[in-house]
């Protein structure tokens, strides 16, 4: 067998790749940690949350929170990914960059999948659980967006609200674990990150748009097309706004402020950058949110505690 065997197109040359012994491999790519970008960004509006309880709080936030949070959504975004990937084997095979996937490529079965889903999901509520009970009720409440998600893309140009729906969850998770309920300086977070997954999305929503138009997906980049730049600039500006109006509600101070701009100069440069015909590039604008994220995260650390 080569060494290129089982390689998932638009992810080779990785630890899993290099390091993994040979029989994890195509569990760890159905768990995407072959690339684990999109289990950072599941995380960071977690993060954001236990910054906003800091702020708050003025002083650092629970950092054992940070530890799980940080567990939960590797393992939660594993599950998603193999949920996902059974959802769409049979679409994910005939597109370029998908058809390498584990189980379009043969490299695992369904029920082998369906038992790795299940036995990562364990792990999520395993960490759920060590959470107070608004916190768990919060957390259980996001399993229907999870599970419909995977199949708007085939009714809707706007799969990527369902995306941030999803991907935002964190975001509304931190503030019940510190106060036991749900506030506004929360609800405006998540708000902000639905607008942030919004736009991030479908700069990666470019990379797939002529395989997506030949096989019926849809999305925001095909709807948006030409005009991405100037929607781009409608949602990041909301995410900007509304992050910015949840740290001030909690108290953020100027360090918090210093963070959010240096965070919308970040979204700023995605945008005036942005070539939607270069799919290797738009995945490098994509990639680049996880630095924007932990920016900002940084920034509400250091609020709490100055």
């Amino acid at each position: 067998m080569s060494d290129n065997a089982g390689r998932v197109a638009d992810a080779t040359g990785n630890w899993v790749d290099v390091l993994a012994p040979a029989v994890t491999r195509p569990y760890l790519r159905l768990a995407r940690l072959d690339r684990p970008i999109g289990s950072w960004l599941l995380l960071i509006p977690c993060w954001w949350s236990v910054g906003l309880t800091g702020m708050r709080l003025h002083h650092v936030p629970n950092l054992w929170h940070v530890v799980l949070f940080f567990i939960g959504a590797f393992a939660m975004r594993g599950a998603g990914c193999t949920w996902n990937d059974l959802v769409d084997r049979d679409l994910d095979a005939k597109v370029e960059r998908t058809r390498s996937r584990p189980i379009p490529s043969g490299q695992v079965t369904v029920a082998q999948a369906t038992i790795f889903m299940v036995a990562q999901a364990l792990v999520g509520f395993l960490v759920l659980i060590q959470f107070n009970r608004a916190t768990v009720i919060c957390g259980l409440a996001s399993l229907l967006v999870i599970a419909i998600y995977p199949f708007m893309k085939r009714i809707t140009y706007w799969p990527q609200i369902v995306l941030g729906l999803a991907f935002s969850w964190g975001a509304l998770m931190g503030w019940p674990a510190a106060f036991g309920r749900l506030d506004w300086p929360a609800l405006l977070l998540y708000a902000g990150s639905i607008a942030w997954v919004i736009g991030y999305d479908t700069i990666y929503a470019h990379q797939d748009r002529e395989d997506d138009l030949m096989i019926g997906i849809k999305s925001t980049a095909l709807l948006f097309q030409e005009n991405t730049p100037r929607m781009m600039r409608i949602f990041y500006g909301a995410a900007v706004a509304l992050i910015c109006l949840a740290g001030i509600d909690a108290g953020g101070r100027w360090i918090f402020i210093a963070g959010i701009l240096a965070f919308a100069f970040h979204l700023l440069w995605q945008i005036r950058s942005l070539r939607i015909d270069d799919p290797a590039h738009c995945l490098m604008l994509f990639k680049s949110n996880r630095n924007a994220g932990l920016i900002l995260f940084g920034a509400m650390l250091l609020d709490a505690v100055v």
